[in-house]
């Protein structure tokens, strides 16, 4: 496996935020073992300390467990407070970017509602 790992923050952030997105997305399950920190260093060509500083700040946000002699598993309920915690910086940070944006640009709020409706659908 090959990732581009990028110049703008450290690669333990980059790969810890890879592993909550793969929770997120359900490719990581809830009670289900991640890939040991060996395998990871192996796979992305890391160090394992690197990986193992990732899995240590997702159990410290109580995402990931560590079962003694049977590795890192994916804790209940940690895509809930991904989901959750994703949801409230979008609408802290990147809406308000979006809303600023879309004013320079002049657009209403009513065709800024219109777009979303016709590219996102009309489920509620």
């Amino acid at each position: 496996m090959t990732v581009e790992w990028n110049d703008k923050q450290p690669i333990y952030r980059q790969l810890r935020d890879m592993v909550a997105e793969r929770i997120m997305d359900g490719s990581f399950p809830e009670g289900e073992a991640v890939p040991s920190v060996r395998q990871v260093a192996a796979d992305y060509q890391i160090n394992h300390l690197t990986v193992g500083k990732a899995y240590q700040e997702l159990v410290d946000a109580e995402l990931l467990e560590k079962r003694r002699g049977l590795g890192m598993f994916v804790k209940s309920g940690a895509r809930a407070a991904l989901t959750r915690d994703e949801k409230q910086q979008f609408v802290e940070q990147e809406l308000p970017a979006f809303l600023e944006r879309a004013a320079v640009l002049g657009m209403t709020a009513r065709e800024l509602a219109d777009l979303l409706l016709e590219k996102g659908g009309e489920d509620e």
